[in-house]
């Protein structure tokens, strides 16, 4: 195949072929669920969701692994501020975290492992470390990776180990007993008294709980081998968690853990990222209340994922005007469900953008090319195409009509009542009356389209 992508890892766009011909194996790491899901993850899912998309488009298999954290210090915290378990939280906002992705139109990935479901899997790992001299308990009982004995680490970040300063979740324990070196990273941590009982696990180590890096190569191992094709997540855990991911697996396993390294880009607010340490954030469900799930699915694809993109009110309504366009290529005409023909011009087009480091916007500009085309010829087979297309993006598959009149605080049979009005108005050639008319419902937020054979209407944008 002819797809090619940008590797973190080396710095440019590289050719992309499976180890295992005809079968992708990729892992994206997935939320810590203490909290409800911000636009930020929102980017992050919905730009994964794209990539195993046109890669099953594209004719191949797809084993995508999207794990879920369900341990971790922000989620103690936040259980016993609550006053409920840990699994009584993670639960709650797992269920929160499925009915935002699905109503973003994101399929969920073949697995979504649990932290906590893998603990042994960490723990053989630790073992396996510690055997290789790469990891040493501590005198406080904390298990850390020793980064100075493992002879790759910076690959990743592109940054030499003088240059290197503990990371944001790379906590320096300065107490008697903890780390001999600032830049080693907990692997496994020794429980403390005041925690609760439930994020205890018995080990050789004593009884504790696994370090936030550990997890992701536990499982990823386990679901996709020791080594495998993509690994990705957002661009803020390209140090310290995968470059830590890389030491642990690869000290461990002794061979690549993957081959292509993808980072997507953040949605920055007033021109700074967008997260909840920040404390500028939008969660999911806010931005749902204002704006279509289709409409905010679009505003992040037609961007490349790896630019940083902007949030703001002006660019979603922008987002939803554009949107309309397509729909409306597709109100008048009767899409015919097509296999799409890769060979047809405008097919081809769009498959050369993704195939190019999933080149979403030039995707997306062959979109509005093909709905031009439709709104001149009202060709059936083109509007199809123009819909199965944007089915590859998740997009343009609710009917149209529904969609174009979605957002209006009138309901139909009063609008259809006022089109019948002016109908009558027209016939009886009192024009100024289905002006009247027209004008009312434009200030209501309805647009009249006068069609061939009908009146249409929408909500205004």
């Amino acid at each position: 195949m002819s797809l090619r992508i940008y590797n973190t890892l080396s710095r440019d766009i590289v050719d992309f072929t499976p180890a295992e011909p005809g079968h992708v194996r990729m892992y994206v790491c997935g939320m810590t669920v203490y909290d409800l899901c911000h636009l930020g993850h929102a980017r992050s899912m919905i730009a994964f969701d794209v990539v195993q998309r046109w890669l099953k488009a594209s004719g191949l298999q797809v084993t995508y692994v999207r794990n879920v954290t369900d341990i971790d210090d922000k989620i103690i915290k936040r259980a016993v501020e609550n006053g409920e378990t840990i699994r009584g939280l993670t639960d709650r906002m797992i269920d929160a975290l499925h009915q935002d992705s699905d109503a973003l139109g994101i399929e969920r990935p073949q697995f979504e492992p649990r932290a906590t479901d893998y603990v042994p899997q960490m723990l053989s790992l630790i073992g396996t470390l510690e055997q290789k001299g790469l990891a040493y308990q501590a005198g406080n009982g904390d298990v850390n990776f020793a980064v100075r004995k493992f002879s790759g680490y910076g690959k990743l970040s592109g940054k030499s180990l003088d240059e290197l300063n503990a990371g944001e979740r790379v906590a320096v324990n300065t107490q008697e007993g903890g780390k001999e070196d600032p830049l080693d990273f907990v692997l496994w941590k020794s429980a403390k008294p005041a925690e609760p009982d439930d994020v205890k696990w018995a080990s050789p180590y004593g009884f504790g709980r696994p370090g936030w890096h550990i997890e992701c190569s536990a499982m990823s191992c386990e679901l996709l081998g020791e080594s495998f094709d993509i690994h990705g997540g957002g661009a803020d855990l390209q140090f310290p968690h995968h470059e830590n991911e890389i030491a642990q697996s690869e000290g461990a396993h002794g061979k690549p853990l993957a081959k292509v390294w993808m980072h997507n880009g953040f949605i920055n607010l007033d021109n700074e990222k967008m997260s909840k340490s920040l404390g500028n954030f939008f969660t999911i469900r806010d931005v749902l209340k204002a704006f279509d799930p289709e409409t905010v699915r679009f505003f992040v694809v037609r961007s490349h994922y790896r630019s940083p993109l902007n949030y703001s009110d002006v660019h979603l309504n922008d987002a939803r005007g554009a949107l309309k366009r397509l729909y409306t290529a597709l109100q008048g005409v009767t899409a015919e469900p097509v296999t799409i023909d890769w060979g047809d011009p405008f097919a081809a087009r769009f498959k050369a953008a993704m195939n190019e480091d999933f080149g979403t916007p030039e995707a997306v500009a062959v979109l509005f090319d093909l709905a031009s085309e439709v709104n001149r010829s009202h060709s059936s087979p083109l509007a199809g195409l123009l819909k199965a297309l944007g089915g590859v993006l998740g997009l343009l598959q609710a009917d149209p009509q529904s969609f174009l009149q979605s957002g209006s605080m009138l309901d139909d049979a009063a609008i259809q009542l006022q089109i019948q009005a002016r109908a009558l108005a027209k016939q009886a050639k009192n024009f100024a009356e289905a002006d009247r008319i027209r004008n009312q419902l434009l200030a209501q937020g309805i647009v009249l389209k006068d069609l061939a054979t009908a009146t249409a209407w929408e909500a205004a944008q």
